[in-house]
C-alpha cells in the first residue's frame, strides 16, 4: 500500500509576485517549502506583471471592436506561458512538477467571454497527475466554455481559480501569495504601524481587501467553506479568512539576520544567490573561500575565517568539504547559540551526537535537510512519521546511477568514470561514490532519524561498483531488470538495526528502478505497512541549494520567533569529551 493521500494545498501566485522572469526561482522556493512539509501542491499562476494588459492592448490594436471570444483567446496566452515556465523552474530545483491546460483538466466556465464563472473540473484527471508529481501547475484566469470555446474570468480571476480548485479537490487550504503578508486595516505603505488581521470572516475580508482579493473569489470561498490564507513569499505570517471572528495584531518588526557562509562552490554559489535575493532578511558576511581573488570582488569574499565569522553571526551555513574541520566549525558556532545549516553528510554522520548535544547546550539548532536526498525531502518525511518506521530503502547516489547506466550500455568501468568526471557527476577521486562510502554516510543519518539508533558508516556493509561488470549490467537489462546501488535498513524483532548498501537488480517497474542520474528515490514503510515514496534530485547546484535555503528560511523564522525553534532531544554532553 502506497501513500496516495497526502494533504493537498492550493497556492496562488499573481502578477504582484510574478513581476518578471527573475521571480520564478523565488516562487519555486516557496512551492518547495510546502512539498518538503509533506503537501501535494496545485500552483495557480498568473501571467507576468503587465503581460495581460499588453495582450489586451495588442488585441485592441489589431482587431479593434472584435468579438470578446477572440479577445479571450489572446488574453489567456500570458497564463499558459507562465504556467509552463513555472513548471520548468520547479524542475530545475528538483521538484517533480507538470502543468495542465484547461482542456486537459476539464476546467469549464459559464457566462461572459471576458468575465466568466467556473462550474466544472475533472478532479480525477488532476488527482492522476498529482499521483505521479508533487506539483501540478495550472494557469489561472482562463477556462473552457461550451459555446465560446475559451473564456477568461475577469480581473483577479486567478484568485477565483485557486478557490475553485481547493473546493473541487478537497484541499485543506488555499494560500494566496501576495506582495503583502496579509490583510491590513489600512494601507501599510502609508501607515507603517497599521494593524494586520490575523483572522477574519469572509464578509469582513471582502470589505477590507478591496483590490487585494477578487470579491468573486471570497464569495465562492464562503459558499464552499474554503479556508483562505493571505501571505507573502517566505513568510510564516498570514491572514486567515474563514468562519471566524476578526482579530488584529501589530505585524512583526522585520529584522535582518547576520549570516556567515562557509564555502562557495557550486552549491554555495546557489545559496549565496538566494541570500542576496532577500537583502531585507539577511546581511551576509564576507564568504569564506580558498582563493578570494578568483571571484573578483575582494569585499565579498575572504580566506580569513575570522572575517567570515565576524559579528557573532545569527546563522552559519557550512558548505565546505571533508568532515573533521567542518564539524569543528559547526560545533563552535552551535556552542555560541547560532543556528547552523549544512549539506555535509560526512560531518553529520560522523559527529551526529556532538553536533546535536552542542546545539542543545548552546540554545541553537542544526539543520541538514540537504545532507541526504538533496531536493528529495526524505528527512522531513521521517520527522513527520515520528519514529513509526519499520524499514527504509533508497537509491541515494546520482553518480552511481550514471555509472550503472553506462555499464548497461557496455562501457568499461574506467570509461564510465571518466565520462562522469567530465560531466561533473563524479569527483576527481570517485572512491566515496563508487565504494559506497557516500551512501553509507547518508544511510547512517537516515537510521538515526528513523530509528534513533547510532550506526556509524564504517559499520554498514557496503558493496563497491568496481565489482560490477558491463556483462552483469547488460544481463540484468536482458532479464527486464536494472542494476541500482540501494541502501537499505530495517528494525529487527530484537530492536537491532540491519543495514547495507548493495548493488541489486530491480524489475524495471520497481519504484526505485526509474531513478536517473542525480535523482534520488526513497521508500519508507511505516508501522501500518504504508509505503511512503519520496522522489527528487539528490545533487546539483539548484536542487541542493534550494534544500539548504529552505533550512535557512526555517532557521530565520525560528530565530525571529515566528515558529517554535525545532531543537533536538537532549543528548549527554559526555559525548563531547
Amino acid at each position: 500500500m502506497t501513500d496516495d493521500n497526502q494533504r493537498l494545498c492550493v497556492l496562488k501566485f499573481g502578477s504582484s509576485v510574478l513581476c518578471t522572469e527573475a521571480d520564478y526561482p523565488a516562487v519555486a522556493l516557496e512551492i518547495y517549502r510546502h512539498v518538503r512539509d509533506g503537501e501535494k501542491v496545485v500552483a495557480v499562476v498568473s501571467a507576468l506583471a503587465g503581460e495581460t494588459d499588453a495582450l489586451l492592448d495588442q488585441a485592441e490594436r489589431v482587431g479593434s471592436g472584435g468579438p470578446d471570444t477572440l479577445v479571450a483567446r489572446v488574453a489567456r496566452c500570458g497564463e499558459l506561458h507562465s504556467a509552463a515556465l513555472m513548471a520548468l523552474a520547479l524542475a530545475k530545483v528538483g521538484v517533480r512538477a507538470c502543468t495542465m491546460d484547461p482542456e486537459e483538466m476539464g476546467l469549464v466556465a459559464e457566462g461572459e467571454a471576458l468575465d466568466a464563472n467556473l462550474v466544472g473540473l475533472d478532479a480525477e484527471a488532476v488527482r492522476a497527475k498529482l499521483a505521479a508529481h508533487d506539483v501540478v501547475v495550472v494557469p489561472g484566469f482562463t477556462a473552457r466554455h461550451a459555446e465560446h470555446g475559451v473564456v477568461t474570468l475577469g480581473r483577479g480571476g486567478t484568485d477565483l481559480s485557486a478557490v475553485f480548485f481547493a473546493a473541487r479537490l478537497d484541499a485543506h487550504r488555499v494560500r494566496l501569495i501576495k506582495d503583502v503578508d496579509g490583510v491590513y486595516a489600512e494601507d501599510p505603505a502609508r501607515n507603517p504601524a497599521a494593524e494586520r488581521f490575523s483572522q477574519m470572516r469572509y464578509a469582513e475580508a471582502e470589505a477590507a481587501s478591496a483590490g487585494l482579493i477578487q470579491p468573486k473569489a471570497i464569495r465562492a470561498a464562503e459558499k464552499e467553506d474554503v479556508l483562505i490564507e493571505v501571505a507573502a513569499l517566505g513568510s510564516a505570517e498570514a491572514t486567515t479568512i474563514a468562519h471566524v471572528p476578526a482579530r488584529k495584531a501589530r505585524p512583526p518588526k522585520p529584522e535582518r539576520l547576520r549570516v556567515a557562509l562557509l564555502g562557495c562552490g557550486a552549491v554555495g554559489a546557489g545559496v549565496l544567490a538566494y541570500l542576496q535575493s532577500r537583502p531585507d532578511l539577511f546581511e551576509v558576511n564576507p564568504v569564506l573561500v580558498r582563493r578570494p581573488a578568483k571571484y573578483g570582488d575582494p569585499g565579498r569574499y575572504t580566506a580569513q575565517l575570522s572575517e567570515a565569522l565576524a559579528g557573532n553571526p545569527d546563522l552559519v551555513i557550512e558548505l565546505l568539504g571533508g568532515a573533521d574541520r567542518p564539524a569543528e566549525l559547526m560545533l563552535s558556532a552551535l556552542h555560541h547559540g547560532a543556528q547552523v545549516v549544512t549539506a555535509n553528510k560526512a560531518a553529520v554522520a560522523k559527529y551526529y551526537d556532538p553536533l546535536h548535544a552542542c546545539a542543545e547546550a548552546g540554545g541553537g539548532a542544526i539543520r541538514y535537510s540537504a545532507a541526504v536526498g538533496g531536493g528529495a525531502p526524505i528527512l522531513e518525511t521521517l520527522k513527520r512519521l515520528d519514529g513509526d518506521v519499520v524499514a527504509l530503502e533508497g537509491v541515494m547516489n546520482g553518480t552511481c546511477n550514471y555509472l550503472l547506466s553506462r555499464l548497461g550500455e557496455g562501457w568499461s568501468f574506467d570509461d564510465a568514470v571518466a565520462q562522469a568526471q567530465e560531466l561533473g557527476y563524479a569527483e576527481a577521486d570517485p572512491a566515496a561514490d563508487v565504494d559506497s562510502h557516500d551512501a553509507a554516510d547518508k544511510l547512517s543519518i537516515l537510521i538515526r532519524e528513523a530509528f534513533g539508533v547510532a550506526l556509524l558508516p564504517d559499520r554498514i556493509a557496503k558493496e563497491s561498483l568496481r565489482d560490477v561488470t558491463p556483462e552483469a549490467a547488460q544481463a540484468a537489462l536482458a532479464r527486464g531488470e536494472v542494476l541500482k546501488q540501494v541502501g537499505r535498513c530495517r528494525r529487527l524483532p530484537d530492536g537491532s538495526i540491519e543495514a547495507e548498501v548493495r548493488v541489486v537488480a530491480l524489475p524495471v517497474a520497481h519504484p526505485l528502478a526509474g531513478a536517473r542520474n542525480e535523482e534520488n528515490r526513497f521508500l519508507v514503510t511505516d508501522g501500518s505497512g504504508m509505503v511512503h515514496q519520496v522522489f527528487g534530485k539528490g545533487a546539483g547546484r539548484w536542487p541542493t541549494a534550494t534544500a539548504v535555503f529552505a533550512d535557512v528560511m526555517d532557521a530565520q523564522r525560528a530565530l525571529l520567533g515566528r515558529v517554535p525553534a525545532d531543537l533536538p532531544a537532549p543528548v549527554s554532553l559526555k559525548l563531547l569529551a
